[in-house]
């Protein structure tokens, strides 16, 4: 289930970020969520201040039946010293009895792709990072197939071969991990990567992991979701970002979206509206991610959008 936040800002997202690439000002911007009480909004803004911080904006949200705060908080530092003030923020929020994550807009994180055959998210998610639209740096693309390794390499991306068979899993994903190590691999995106992570896998990795479903979910979950949308006569079809868990297609849902179809578009057709969401379904969440716009809580997210 995903929550989509309430705003109050000054400017839109797109606004402060041309802001602040023109100024080449780093900035803070920290995850809250804990039990609500009074004057929690006024406690944050106002430590702020008083520490020399600048308020770009602020968003929050309140989930009234679970009584639970969250909101998401993006300022300068004074002097553009970030780090002292991040650790002095974790500090203060832990005093308030909320979990905070605190992260630097300066940082890039590094990011593994996971592919199989199919290359439309990979093609998507690979040209939008080198347009500068991510935040981020990818280190490495790792397959179950090698139908991608001279297209990762010429985009200047190192591509690694790990064949997965039912028999080799293990050693497969001791080979994944041991790859993400070496790349210091901070997020995982599963590109349509065609393969189901194990439990243990997720727990040794122990980072996001985003998986796009070609589906609208909880709907059509597992293989083939387009066949089974055409033998129910669907009249729309969805795509589904979501952080990967050990139960199959039931992590926290990030970002969805949909398209309209009719009793004349067979399954062909399905899949080809189907590329196109999962294209631009999949590019949001991870751009939500790397901007700190999602916050996690149960099987829930909430989206500061």
């Amino acid at each position: 289930m995903k929550i989509v936040a309430r705003k109050s800002r000054l400017l839109p997202n797109r606004e402060w970020s041309l802001v602040n690439r023109k100024l080449n000002s780093p900035t803070l911007i920290a995850l809250l969520h804990g039990p609500d009480q009074p004057g929690l909004v006024a406690r944050v803004s106002g430590w702020i201040f008083e520490h020399g911080g600048n308020i770009l904006h602020a968003d929050q949200h309140r989930d009234t039946e679970a009584g639970v705060f969250f909101q998401r908080v993006e300022w300068e530092p004074k002097g553009g010293s970030d780090s002292r003030d991040a650790d002095a923020f974790r500090t203060f929020a832990a005093g308030l009895g909320m979990s905070v994550q605190v992260a630097s807009s300066a940082y890039r994180p590094r990011v593994a792709l996971f592919v199989s055959k199919a290359d439309h998210c990979f093609h998507d998610l690979v040209l939008r990072a080198k347009q500068g639209e991510f935040a981020c740096e990818i280190v490495a693309v790792i397959g179950n197939h090698p139908d991608l390794a001279g297209i990762s390499r010429g985009y200047g991306l190192a591509f690694h071969h790990v064949p997965v068979t039912a028999e080799t899993k293990a050693q497969a994903e001791a080979r994944q991990l041991e790859l993400l190590r070496e790349t210091a691999a901070e997020l995982v995106v599963l590109a349509r990567y065609m393969q189901v992570l194990s439990a243990d896998f997720l727990g040794k990795f122990g980072r996001p992991v985003i998986n796009i479903h070609h589906s609208f979910l909880p709907a059509f979950a597992g293989g083939r979701p387009y066949h089974q949308a055409h033998a129910r006569g669907v009249k729309l079809i969805g795509a589904t970002a979501h952080y990967a868990t050990r139960d199959l297609d039931e992590g926290p849902i990030i970002n969805q979206d949909v398209a309209r179809v009719t009793h004349r578009h067979g399954v062909e057709d399905l899949i080809r509206k189907g590329r196109d969401l999962e294209k631009t379904t999949l590019a949001q969440a991870v751009r939500w991610h790397l901007e700190s716009r999602v916050l996690v809580y149960g099987n829930k997210t909430v989206v500061f959008d």
